[in-house]
């Protein structure tokens, strides 16, 4: 099943991480790259590596250091073998070399981060590099960055490049990414109605109280429920492509989104 909850934490605060493993999220993203100060990388990787010795409760990531940096080599030798860990995050990937390279160094699953105009423009390649990879998201504070985007929208084009590329390499639906203030929860439950209508599913968090606002925004309504089970009952009869007694229109497409919303529901 898809996550929709990702929690990130600091690789250097064993006491938060320990809290995020019972907040309810779906997957705890232990952060070893930009929540960690240059000169506590050596006490995060450790603490970390100690932790992920054991089997977890649910699912638990690394974000690695970005692979062109000094820490990345340490970061994955630190955590071979380690049975807690479910995935490596790997940011500022910017083309298919670099997974394929991570991929022949470790058995782990990998999930790429695109924070630049470069790997956007190498989505595809990236999201196809190899079977280790189960998913790609965008970085889109750096993203934002390299572009020179001012408003949200700007963002726009990029985050469907990325849902496309997602689908055409087989890969599920990418997570939005973080939203950055934790006080502002109608502004995330926005953003998150934005996301999901352009695609994506799920959503990175940074603290807990965010997570029920994007577990809400992500699974569907009441409403769309009956409406998608309406759909598939009279996609049962066999009848081909019809209109519904208040006149809406079913085909093929129409009965397979109408399955994706019912694939949400145990969630709920």
């Amino acid at each position: 099943m898809t996550p929709l909850t990702w929690l990130y934490v600091p690789g250097d605060r064993p006491r938060v991480v320990a809290k995020a493993l019972v907040a309810g999220a779906d997957v705890v993203v232990i952060d070893l790259e930009d929540a960690v100060d240059p000169g506590r990388k050596e006490y995060a990787r450790a603490v970390t590596a100690e932790l992920l010795t054991e089997p977890q409760p649910l699912p638990v990531h690394v974000r690695v250091n970005a692979l062109d940096t000094p820490w990345a080599a340490a970061d994955l030798a630190a955590l071979t073998g380690r049975r807690g860990l479910s995935g490596l995050r790997l940011p500022k990937v910017t083309g298919p070399a670099q997974v394929r390279q991570v991929a022949a160094a470790v058995p782990f699953p990998l999930y790429a981060l695109l924070e630049s105009a470069l790997a956007v423009e190498h989505a595809y390649a990236i999201a196809a590099a190899h079977p280790s990879l189960r998913g790609i998201s965008l970085g889109e504070a750096d993203l934002r960055a390299d572009l020179g985007v001012r408003a949200d929208s700007g963002l726009d084009w990029p985050r469907s490049r990325v849902i496309v590329a997602a689908r055409a390499a087989g890969l599920p639906p990418p997570p939005q990414t973080v939203h950055p203030d934790i006080r502002d929860l109608d502004g995330l439950a926005a953003s998150c109605a934005h996301g999901r209508a352009l695609g994506f599913l799920g959503r990175a968090a940074i603290h807990p109280r965010q997570l029920p606002v994007i577990r809400r925004a992500y699974l569907p309504t009441a409403a769309e429920l009956d409406h998608a089970e309406t759909i598939l009952k009279a996609a049962a009869t066999g009848a081909g492509a019809q209109a519904l007694p208040d006149g809406r229109f079913i085909d093929a497409a129409v009965v397979a989104m109408a399955r994706r919303t019912l694939s949400l529901a145990p969630r709920s």
